[in-house]
């Protein structure tokens, strides 16, 4: 399809999920323009105008008029609208749905028990080590299930680079804060996932999207784990941002 006007991407710049969404905008050559809103902004307006559930990203394409919400189907959306070439995808039937059906694990499995595992690990003021257990087994398990599905093959589906690969790489790029480990160690005992990830993080779409986050989580004086610069935990946040709303 002919573009001739940028989509906009709403979102909030620490999450791993926007980054799906611009890595394989960045994948097809399709333009677009970042709105980027504060965390602490996420369910106030205008965000909550365009997607009323308060979580990023939601997209906003004047070329269909359509405004969409949940990065999974944002991704559907872009590879079916966009991907003309089917670079990142197939017209086989058994292929079209294998990666469907990935899609939908990473929505469904690894990005709720990477979140929560996260949220545990470093943001949850209060130390819960039943927590910590399962969630961090959650994760590991959602590591197994790709580990044995790539076994002697370099990608999810078929021979080449699609978007069900890519919509995992941006949870499996946060492992050190999920797991609270250092970055050289997270993947080691998934050798086959390790491998997998290190050809995804190698593609210019995910060197330049990581590139477009920095500069945003700088301009909002953001750290890396997403907390303000000078913020230890949730708690600290939050009480930051009471004082905030009280002047």
């Amino acid at each position: 399809m002919t573009m001739s006007k940028p989509i906009e991407v709403w979102m909030s710049p620490p999450g791993p999920n926007p980054w799906k969404v611009i890595i394989v905008l960045e994948e097809l050559a399709v333009s677009y323009e970042i709105k980027p809103v504060r965390f602490e902004d996420i369910k106030k307006a205008p965000f909550i105008n365009v997607n009323p559930n308060g979580r990023a990203p939601a997209i906003i394409d004047p070329n269909t008029n359509l405004t969409l919400w949940e990065s999974g189907a944002i991704i559907q959306y872009l590879v079916e609208q966009y991907d003309t070439s089917k670079k990142l995808t197939f017209e086989t039937l058994p292929e079209k749905h294998l990666l469907n059906q990935w899609l939908m694990f990473q929505v469904s499995g690894q990005g709720p028990y990477y979140g929560q595992c996260g949220w545990f690990n470093v943001l949850h003021p209060e130390k819960l080590p039943s927590a910590f257990e399962r969630y961090n087994n959650e994760v590991k398990r959602v590591l197994s299930v790709l580990e044995k599905s790539l076994d002697g093959k370099q990608w999810l589906v078929g021979d080449k680079c699609t978007f069900a690969d890519l919509s995992f790489v941006t949870w499996n790029d946060r492992m050190d804060m999920v797991l609270g480990v250092p970055d050289s160690q997270p993947l080691k005992e998934f050798p086959n996932v390790e491998a997998w990830h290190n050809r995804m993080i190698s593609r210019e779409s995910f060197r330049k999207a990581m590139r477009t986050r920095e500069k945003l989580m700088d301009d909002q004086g953001l750290m890396p784990n997403g907390m303000p610069k000078g913020i230890n935990n949730m708690e600290e946040y939050e009480a930051k941002m009471k004082r905030e709303e009280g002047n």
